[in-house]
């Protein structure tokens, strides 16, 4: 026989002081970090103290929808020239006839804020779900990402670009961008506090300049219809008659798809809407409804936007002017500004975008912060920091710096990464929905659905080709998080998982008697699927005699049923039962030892009694039941669960023993 067994006689079963808190520091950045939910409560939280009408939550994902147009009719022209208009009423007709019903579904299909990605992984379970979140996690990290970097590249081409700029800010853009980012940082590290309000500001403000312009460029282009007929020949000259072009700019408009951003976002912030007075948790369909005329609305006035902005731009300014070290490069608008207003207005333009710049990096830090917490700590695959806010902002600054050393603070370089993300997520929403509306069998909306995610499947394609940097980039931020999460798994294997434990009537009152009558509560291990009635005769009589058990003391056998070994946080219910005339504890879940684990503690507490668990020795090399367990949940039990107590409770006294025999 051999007992994992420590317990001293000695030893009196009594309250153990707590440790105080870590330091000043820990506990600042550890602030609102939950130990034992799976549920973020962020930035973009489920719950929020205060609610907001639709169109002012509009305002909040405006900052990184509407703020494209500071670098968009430029990113545009560069990437289509003379086409730029057709191609974007292309993008105008995908948003508001693709992406725009997309969403309205995801709305209705999330409105907790979990978007498309929960929902393929509720289509999608087990490892093979959890692989796919992680890939995707990976493009939206590379969205997100490099929005906060693009954002903070392209107002600092604005603040370089102003003529009452001082002369050393020409050859600083890195440094500058790097000031922008971790001035970005440093409200997140504070608290982001009254985010709707600062939006709406920032977005009224915005846009009313951005009409103001493009009016002003109207009335010029209506004053000289000439540059109509100039711009029409110089493109009859380059590709022949109307349907090339129309050819030509359904070939190029993926070059546009940074115009399709904001749209995850959109979903993301529905927990702040404030629904009707009849909403449920399970029902809330005045949030639905405000979401979706939210994400209605936005997509209108961007595409109005984009439209008049495109042509404007492409009438008014030089070709040459748009190209890398021309005055419109990545500030189209503004360029206009400047020229048909004066200096001061377009200075006024340029604070103005640039706020909505930063501030756009502001949504997507947020989109981070709500998209990481929510599940990377629930598949065990981020340390339990990560649920806080603080820490996550330090590393998603750092990332930032890195990317913005690297792309050296250029607009147009960071482009491809960024269409790239932008387009992986609304295509997974696409086909998400499609799935979705299969299940419900719903054929019209079916084949709807599929075209636009063949559509967006095919833009996603010939994105990657012709700009093959952005899936590098996502590629890096893919390996980056599945090494991290390999990593983070491994090195939790050993924690509780249990964000809950629950005990039905029948198995309370079973380890209520045994300390009551007896005090003490022995446990034995009993694999499942063997419910033979010589099987649990069999294996009591050995326990009692290899183990030492008294032949007058009660034992209750305790099964682990399988469940998802994928999920790393599970809710436990514990029922009892009668099998044969022996009484059984039997519990749910896809991590066995754990589970025990969590199971002979809540056991403890119930009761005030520590309890014995009795295992058999398990079958096989003890490196390949590890690797079972790592993968299964299964395995070596009997160690694991030992190692699982010995973490989880420090002092002797109170740690349940474990018995192998």
């Amino acid at each position: 026989m051999s007992t994992l067994s420590e317990k001293s006689d000695a030893d009196a079963l009594e309250p153990q002081p707590t440790r105080e808190g870590g330091s000043r520091l820990r506990n600042w950045l550890l602030d609102g970090l939950t130990e034992n939910s799976g549920a973020h409560q962020g930035p973009h939280a489920t719950t929020v103290e205060k609610t907001h009408s639709w169109w002012r939550v509009m305002c909040l994902t405006g900052v990184d929808y509407f703020s494209t147009l500071g670098y968009q009719p430029a990113i545009a022209a560069v990437a289509a020239g003379l086409l730029s208009p057709l191609a974007t009423i292309v993008l105008v007709a995908l948003t508001l006839l693709g992406a725009l019903p997309v969403y309205r579904r995801v709305a209705r299909e999330s409105p907790r804020g979990e978007g498309s990605i929960a929902m393929l992984e509720r289509l999608l379970p087990w490892w093979g779900g959890k692989l796919f979140v992680l890939v995707l996690l990976g493009f939206a990290a590379t969205d997100f990402m490099i929005t906060i970097t693009l954002s903070a590249a392209d107002a600092t081409a604005h603040a370089v670009e102003n003529p009452f700029t001082p002369e050393w800010f020409h050859g600083a853009e890195v440094p500058i961008t790097l000031f922008l980012v971790a001035l970005l940082a440093a409200v997140f590290l504070r608290g982001f506090k009254e985010a709707i309000g600062i939006a709406v500001v920032l977005v009224g403000v915005f846009l009313t300049l951005n009409l103001v312009v493009i009016a002003v460029s109207i009335f010029h282009v209506a004053e000289n219809p000439l540059v109509i007929g100039n711009w029409w020949d110089a493109l009859t000259v380059q590709h022949g008659n109307p349907l090339v072009m129309v050819g030509i700019a359904l070939i190029v408009f993926p070059k546009l798809a940074l115009g399709l951003s904001g749209f995850e976002t959109g979903v993301a912030v529905m927990p702040q809407i404030t629904g009707d007075a009849t909403d449920t948790s399970e029902r809330p369909t005045g949030r639905i409804r405000g979401a979706r005329r939210l994400l209605t609305t936005a997509a209108l006035i961007m595409s109005s936007f984009l439209i008049l902005s495109s042509f404007v731009t492409t009438l008014l300014i030089p070709q040459e002017e748009f190209q890398a070290g021309g005055s419109a490069n990545g500030r189209a608008l503004a360029y206009l500004a400047h020229e048909y207003l004066g200096n001061g207005f377009g200075t006024l333009y340029d604070i103005s975008t640039i706020c909505i710049l930063w501030f756009a990096g502001a949504s997507a830090m947020a989109g981070l912060l709500n998209l990481v917490p929510r599940y990377l700590p629930r598949y065990g695959m981020a340390p339990q920091w990560a649920r806080a806010v603080r820490p996550l902002v330090l590393v998603f600054t750092v990332v930032a710096f890195i990317i913005t050393i690297v792309f050296d603070a250029d607009v147009d370089a960071q482009g491809g990464a960024y269409a790239t993300g932008v387009l992986v997520l609304i295509t997974s929403a696409s086909v998400a929905v499609t799935l979705s509306a299969r299940r419900a069998r719903q054929p019209k909306r079916t084949i709807g659905f599929g075209a636009i995610a063949v559509v967006f499947i095919y833009t996603t394609i010939v994105n990657v080709v012709e700009r093959p940097d952005g899936v590098k980039i996502a590629a890096i931020f893919i390996v980056g998080i599945m090494a991290v999460s390999l990593f983070s798994r491994v090195r939790r294997s050993f924690q509780l998982r249990a964000t809950s434990i629950s005990f039905d009537d029948t198995s309370l009152g079973y380890v209520r008697e045994d300390a009551d009558e007896y005090g003490s509560i022995r446990v034995i291990a009993h694999e499942p699927g063997r419910e033979v009635a010589e099987i649990y005769k069999k294996k009591l009589s050995a326990e009692r005699k290899y183990s030492g058990i008294p032949q007058r003391s009660p034992v209750i056998f305790l099964e682990v049923h399988p469940g998802d070994s994928s999920d790393f946080e599970e809710d436990l219910v514990v029922t009892g039962c009668v099998v044969h005339g022996y009484r059984v504890l039997r519990v749910t879940s896809g991590a066995v030892p754990n589970t025990i684990a969590s199971v002979l503690l809540a056991i403890r507490d119930e009761t005030g009694v520590v309890p014995d668990i009795y295992f058999e020795w398990t079958e096989g090399s003890p490196l390949s039941n590890m690797g079972r367990f790592l993968v299964t949940g299964a395995g070596e039990v009997a160690p694991v669960t030992r190692e699982v107590l010995r973490q989880a409770e420090p002092h002797r006294s109170r740690r349940p023993d474990v018995h192998v025999s």
